[in-house]
């Protein structure tokens, strides 16, 4: 059967299904999305694309094609050939949340049929494929896996924001529980990815996804402590990581900044450590010691912010604090697991009044008491101090170095009198 005569179910419209939707759909694939956001859909059926990578001009031309649909019932996902599940799988209490990978697949199990293909894409511990996704579609269906239908694993690998790597040409690694189901995940994504990067099974897959973030997470740590440290001894380690970065092997370039953010970063390593200390009894001690640093970059932004209005004369407490970008991630509106949510609770605790300035943030996500602004020069010039958190290519830099009042750059953007890095 053609890709143009099957129908391709993607669970969770999010920052990464829908691409995965949209691509399916270039690929020729007649696809229902499904989300359990009302709000969400009922802009997607608008076509009001809420995803920077994907605009809303691509989300009408999926709907005019009649290809896409975007729904909140399951009963349009009877007689799925793939479905796709890209649910958030968050931690509740440093304990991994897979409550929506068990609604999917309960949802899903009662329409699977005979031939089918189900793919979890979502961030999650070894094991969570077999031990927990296959369990939950056999027992909702009566059907065996690996024999009336297939399962595999595959992680998402969505940058948002990356205007290089998207999602079709960045090489998709593809798992199944048994070669007919790697066989069947692989002819899928070749559908839809220029390079597909097939392991022996699933909790290789889903490690792989694990391993990939826990080491860009390990790697930041280990910078923002540098940049700890070199600020107290009056060393640019900015300057030093540009000269590290020279060396053509054995480094790679990472840079501080005001903590990690997102659905993957601050979530994905403490899955790992969470399945180290469940199976084996051990803790996985670099990744704790990453959590401790990125987590805690916030209140290190405010302790440096408290001494730059010291020197101006200033207090913190009534201080009005303007906080330029505010999503996690550069070019993108993702404020989840965003650090400067928490450094928002700490400067409202040390007695702070909170501008912020952020367009790519939809209304509904913006925190609460925090005043949104437009960013000019009129608003940089009301603040008592300034923080920039996240570097949107929208946001003229040349008006941070202009204003007078005391500038916090955590990116290593700004220049000028006023402005001091991180």
């Amino acid at each position: 059967m053609s890709s143009h005569n099957k129908r391709a179910v993607i669970v969770g419209q999010g920052y990464v299904g829908l691409p995965v939707a949209m691509r399916a759909v270039d690929a020729g694939y007649h696809v229902v999305g499904l989300d359990v956001d009302d709000r969400r859909i009922a802009g997607l059926q608008r076509g009001e694309s809420y995803v920077d990578d994907i605009p809303s001009s691509v989300l009408s031309a999926a709907l005019a094609s009649g290809q896409y649909k975007p729904s909140k019932d399951y009963d349009d996902a009877v007689g799925f050939d793939v479905a796709v599940i890209t649910v958030p799988t968050p931690l509740s209490e440093g304990i991994p949340d897979l409550s929506f990978i068990e609604d999917s697949a309960r949802a899903l199990s009662t329409r699977l049929s005979v031939g089918a293909t189900v793919i979890l894409e979502s961030t999650t511990y070894p094991g969570t494929t077999q031990e927990l996704l296959v369990p939950l579609l056999e027992e909702g269906s009566g059907l065996t896996a690996g024999t009336d239908f297939f399962v595999g694993y595959s992680p998402e690998r969505i940058d948002p924001g990356n205007k290089t790597w998207g999602f079709a040409n960045t090489p998709k690694v593809v798992s199944g529980i048994d070669p007919a189901s790697l066989e069947r995940v692989k002819g899928f994504y070749d559908d839809l990815v220029e390079t597909t990067v097939p392991v022996s099974g699933t909790k290789e897959a889903e490690l792989t996804k694990l391993l990939e973030n826990t080491f860009r997470h390990v790697n930041i740590a280990l910078v923002n402590e540098l940049a700890i440290f070199g600020h107290q001894l009056g060393v640019d380690v900015w300057e030093s990581i540009e000269a590290a970065s020279s060396k053509p092997f054995g480094f790679m370039k990472f840079t501080p900044g005001p903590g990690v953010g997102g659905h993957c970063l601050p979530v994905d390593p403490s899955y790992l450590s969470w399945q180290v200390r469940r199976k084996l009894g051990q803790s996985f001690r670099f990744v704790e010691l990453a959590n401790d640093i990125n987590d805690h970059m916030p209140d290190y932004v405010a302790q440096r912010l408290m001494v730059l209005l010291n020197r101006a004369g200033k207090a913190l407490n009534g201080a009005r604090v303007v906080l330029v970008g505010l999503s996690y991630k550069r070019n993108t509106g993702d404020i989840r697991e965003s650090p400067s949510l928490r450094l928002i609770d700490v400067l409202r605790e040390l007695g702070a009044e909170i501008v912020g300035i952020d367009d790519r943030v939809e209304d509904h996500r913006w925190p609460a008491d925090v005043t949104r602004a437009s960013y000019s020069a009129e608003t940089l010039g009301s603040a008592d101090a300034v923080v920039l958190l996240t570097d949107h290519e929208e946001f003229d830099l040349a008006l941070l170095s202009e204003t007078s009042a005391p500038v916090l750059d955590t990116k290593n953007r700004a220049t000028g009198p006023t402005v001091e890095r991180l």
